[in-house]
Formats: structure tokens, C-alpha cells, sequence
């Protein structure tokens, strides 16, 4: 087995998470906070949108089953990268489209698909999705942690 992580925000975290959760070759998907300026935030905090950090999923994944790529695929799959800051009804900056690159090859990988789906007819609008390195990444909450699996019943828009 061949572990790599990947870090991903697509709006609401529980949805994300929830998300790559199900996907084959996912080993875990943590939801956290990342790509602000505050350290070791809290959601309170967070949800002020001053932090600058952005609700954000990291994946851990079995590359010999699921590829990068695979995970990008399914990222601009999941949600609306065409509207900045906002994902259905949530809005701020920490609900951003955004690609937090643990690698150089993960930001070649990323700036290359983005541009190829921008020479796409697949969406409307242009896609605002920020591509930038990765910066410390702090998980969340317990109570954030698998949001989904301990209330059932609850949702937020994911694709």
C-alpha cells in the first residue's frame, strides 16, 4: 500500500468528509481547518471568517487504488467551483473552493486539470477554485469529526 494525503475544501466539511468517506481507496478523510493566519482555531472562531481558514477535508488514500487525479476528479465533481466564497447556503471565505497542495506535483496536477475544465464547456462560469501549498492543517472538533454518522438526519449541499 501507497499512502498520500490530499487536502480539499468544498464548502461545509461534514459533507466533504463525508463524501471521500465513501470513496474506494480512501483510507480516512478528517475535517479540520486550514490556509488562515490564527493558530490551532476553533469552529467559533472560524465561522467569524477573520481566521482566513477554510473548512477543509484531509484525505489519506491508497495511491495503488485511487490517484490523485481520481480525487480531483471527484472534488470538482462534489460541489460548484464556479462561485467564490459560497457553497448552497453558506457563505464566507471560510467556505471556498480551495486545493491545498501537499507537493509540487500536486499543484502542477491541480493547475493543470483546473485549466483543462476552464477549456471545457463542462461548467458555466469560470472556476474560482484557489490552488496554493499547503499550510498546517488542524482538525476540528470531535463533535465534527464523521458529523453525519452521529446525526443522522442532518445535510449540507454536496453534489
Amino acid at each position: 500500500m501507497k499512502t498520500e494525503k490530499a487536502v480539499f475544501a468544498a464548502g461545509c466539511f461534514w459533507g466533504v468528509e463525508e463524501y471521500f468517506s465513501g470513496i474506494k481507496g480512501v483510507i480516512s478523510a478528517v475535517s479540520g481547518y486550514t490556509g488562515g493566519i490564527t493558530e490551532n482555531p476553533t469552529y467559533k472562531e472560524v465561522c467569524t471568517g477573520l481566521t482566513n481558514h477554510a473548512e477543509a477535508v484531509e484525505v489519506e488514500f491508497d495511491s495503488d487504488v485511487i490517484t490523485y487525479n481520481d480525487l480531483l476528479q471527484l472534488f470538482f465533481k462534489m460541489h460548484d467551483p464556479t462561485t467564490l466564497n459560497r457553497q448552497g447556503p453558506d457563505s464566507g471565505t471560510q467556505y471556498r473552493s480551495a486545493i491545498f497542495c501537499i507537493s509540487e506535483k500536486q499543484k502542477s496536477t491541480a493547475e493543470l486539470y483546473k485549466t483543462e475544465l476552464n477549456d471545457s464547456p463542462e461548467f458555466l462560469g469560470r472556476i474560482v477554485t484557489e490552488i496554493t501549498e499547503a499550510s498546517e492543517f488542524y482538525r476540528a472538533e470531535e463533535y465534527h469529526q464523521k458529523y453525519f454518522k452521529k446525526n443522522p438526519g442532518h445535510s449540507c449541499r454536496i453534489v
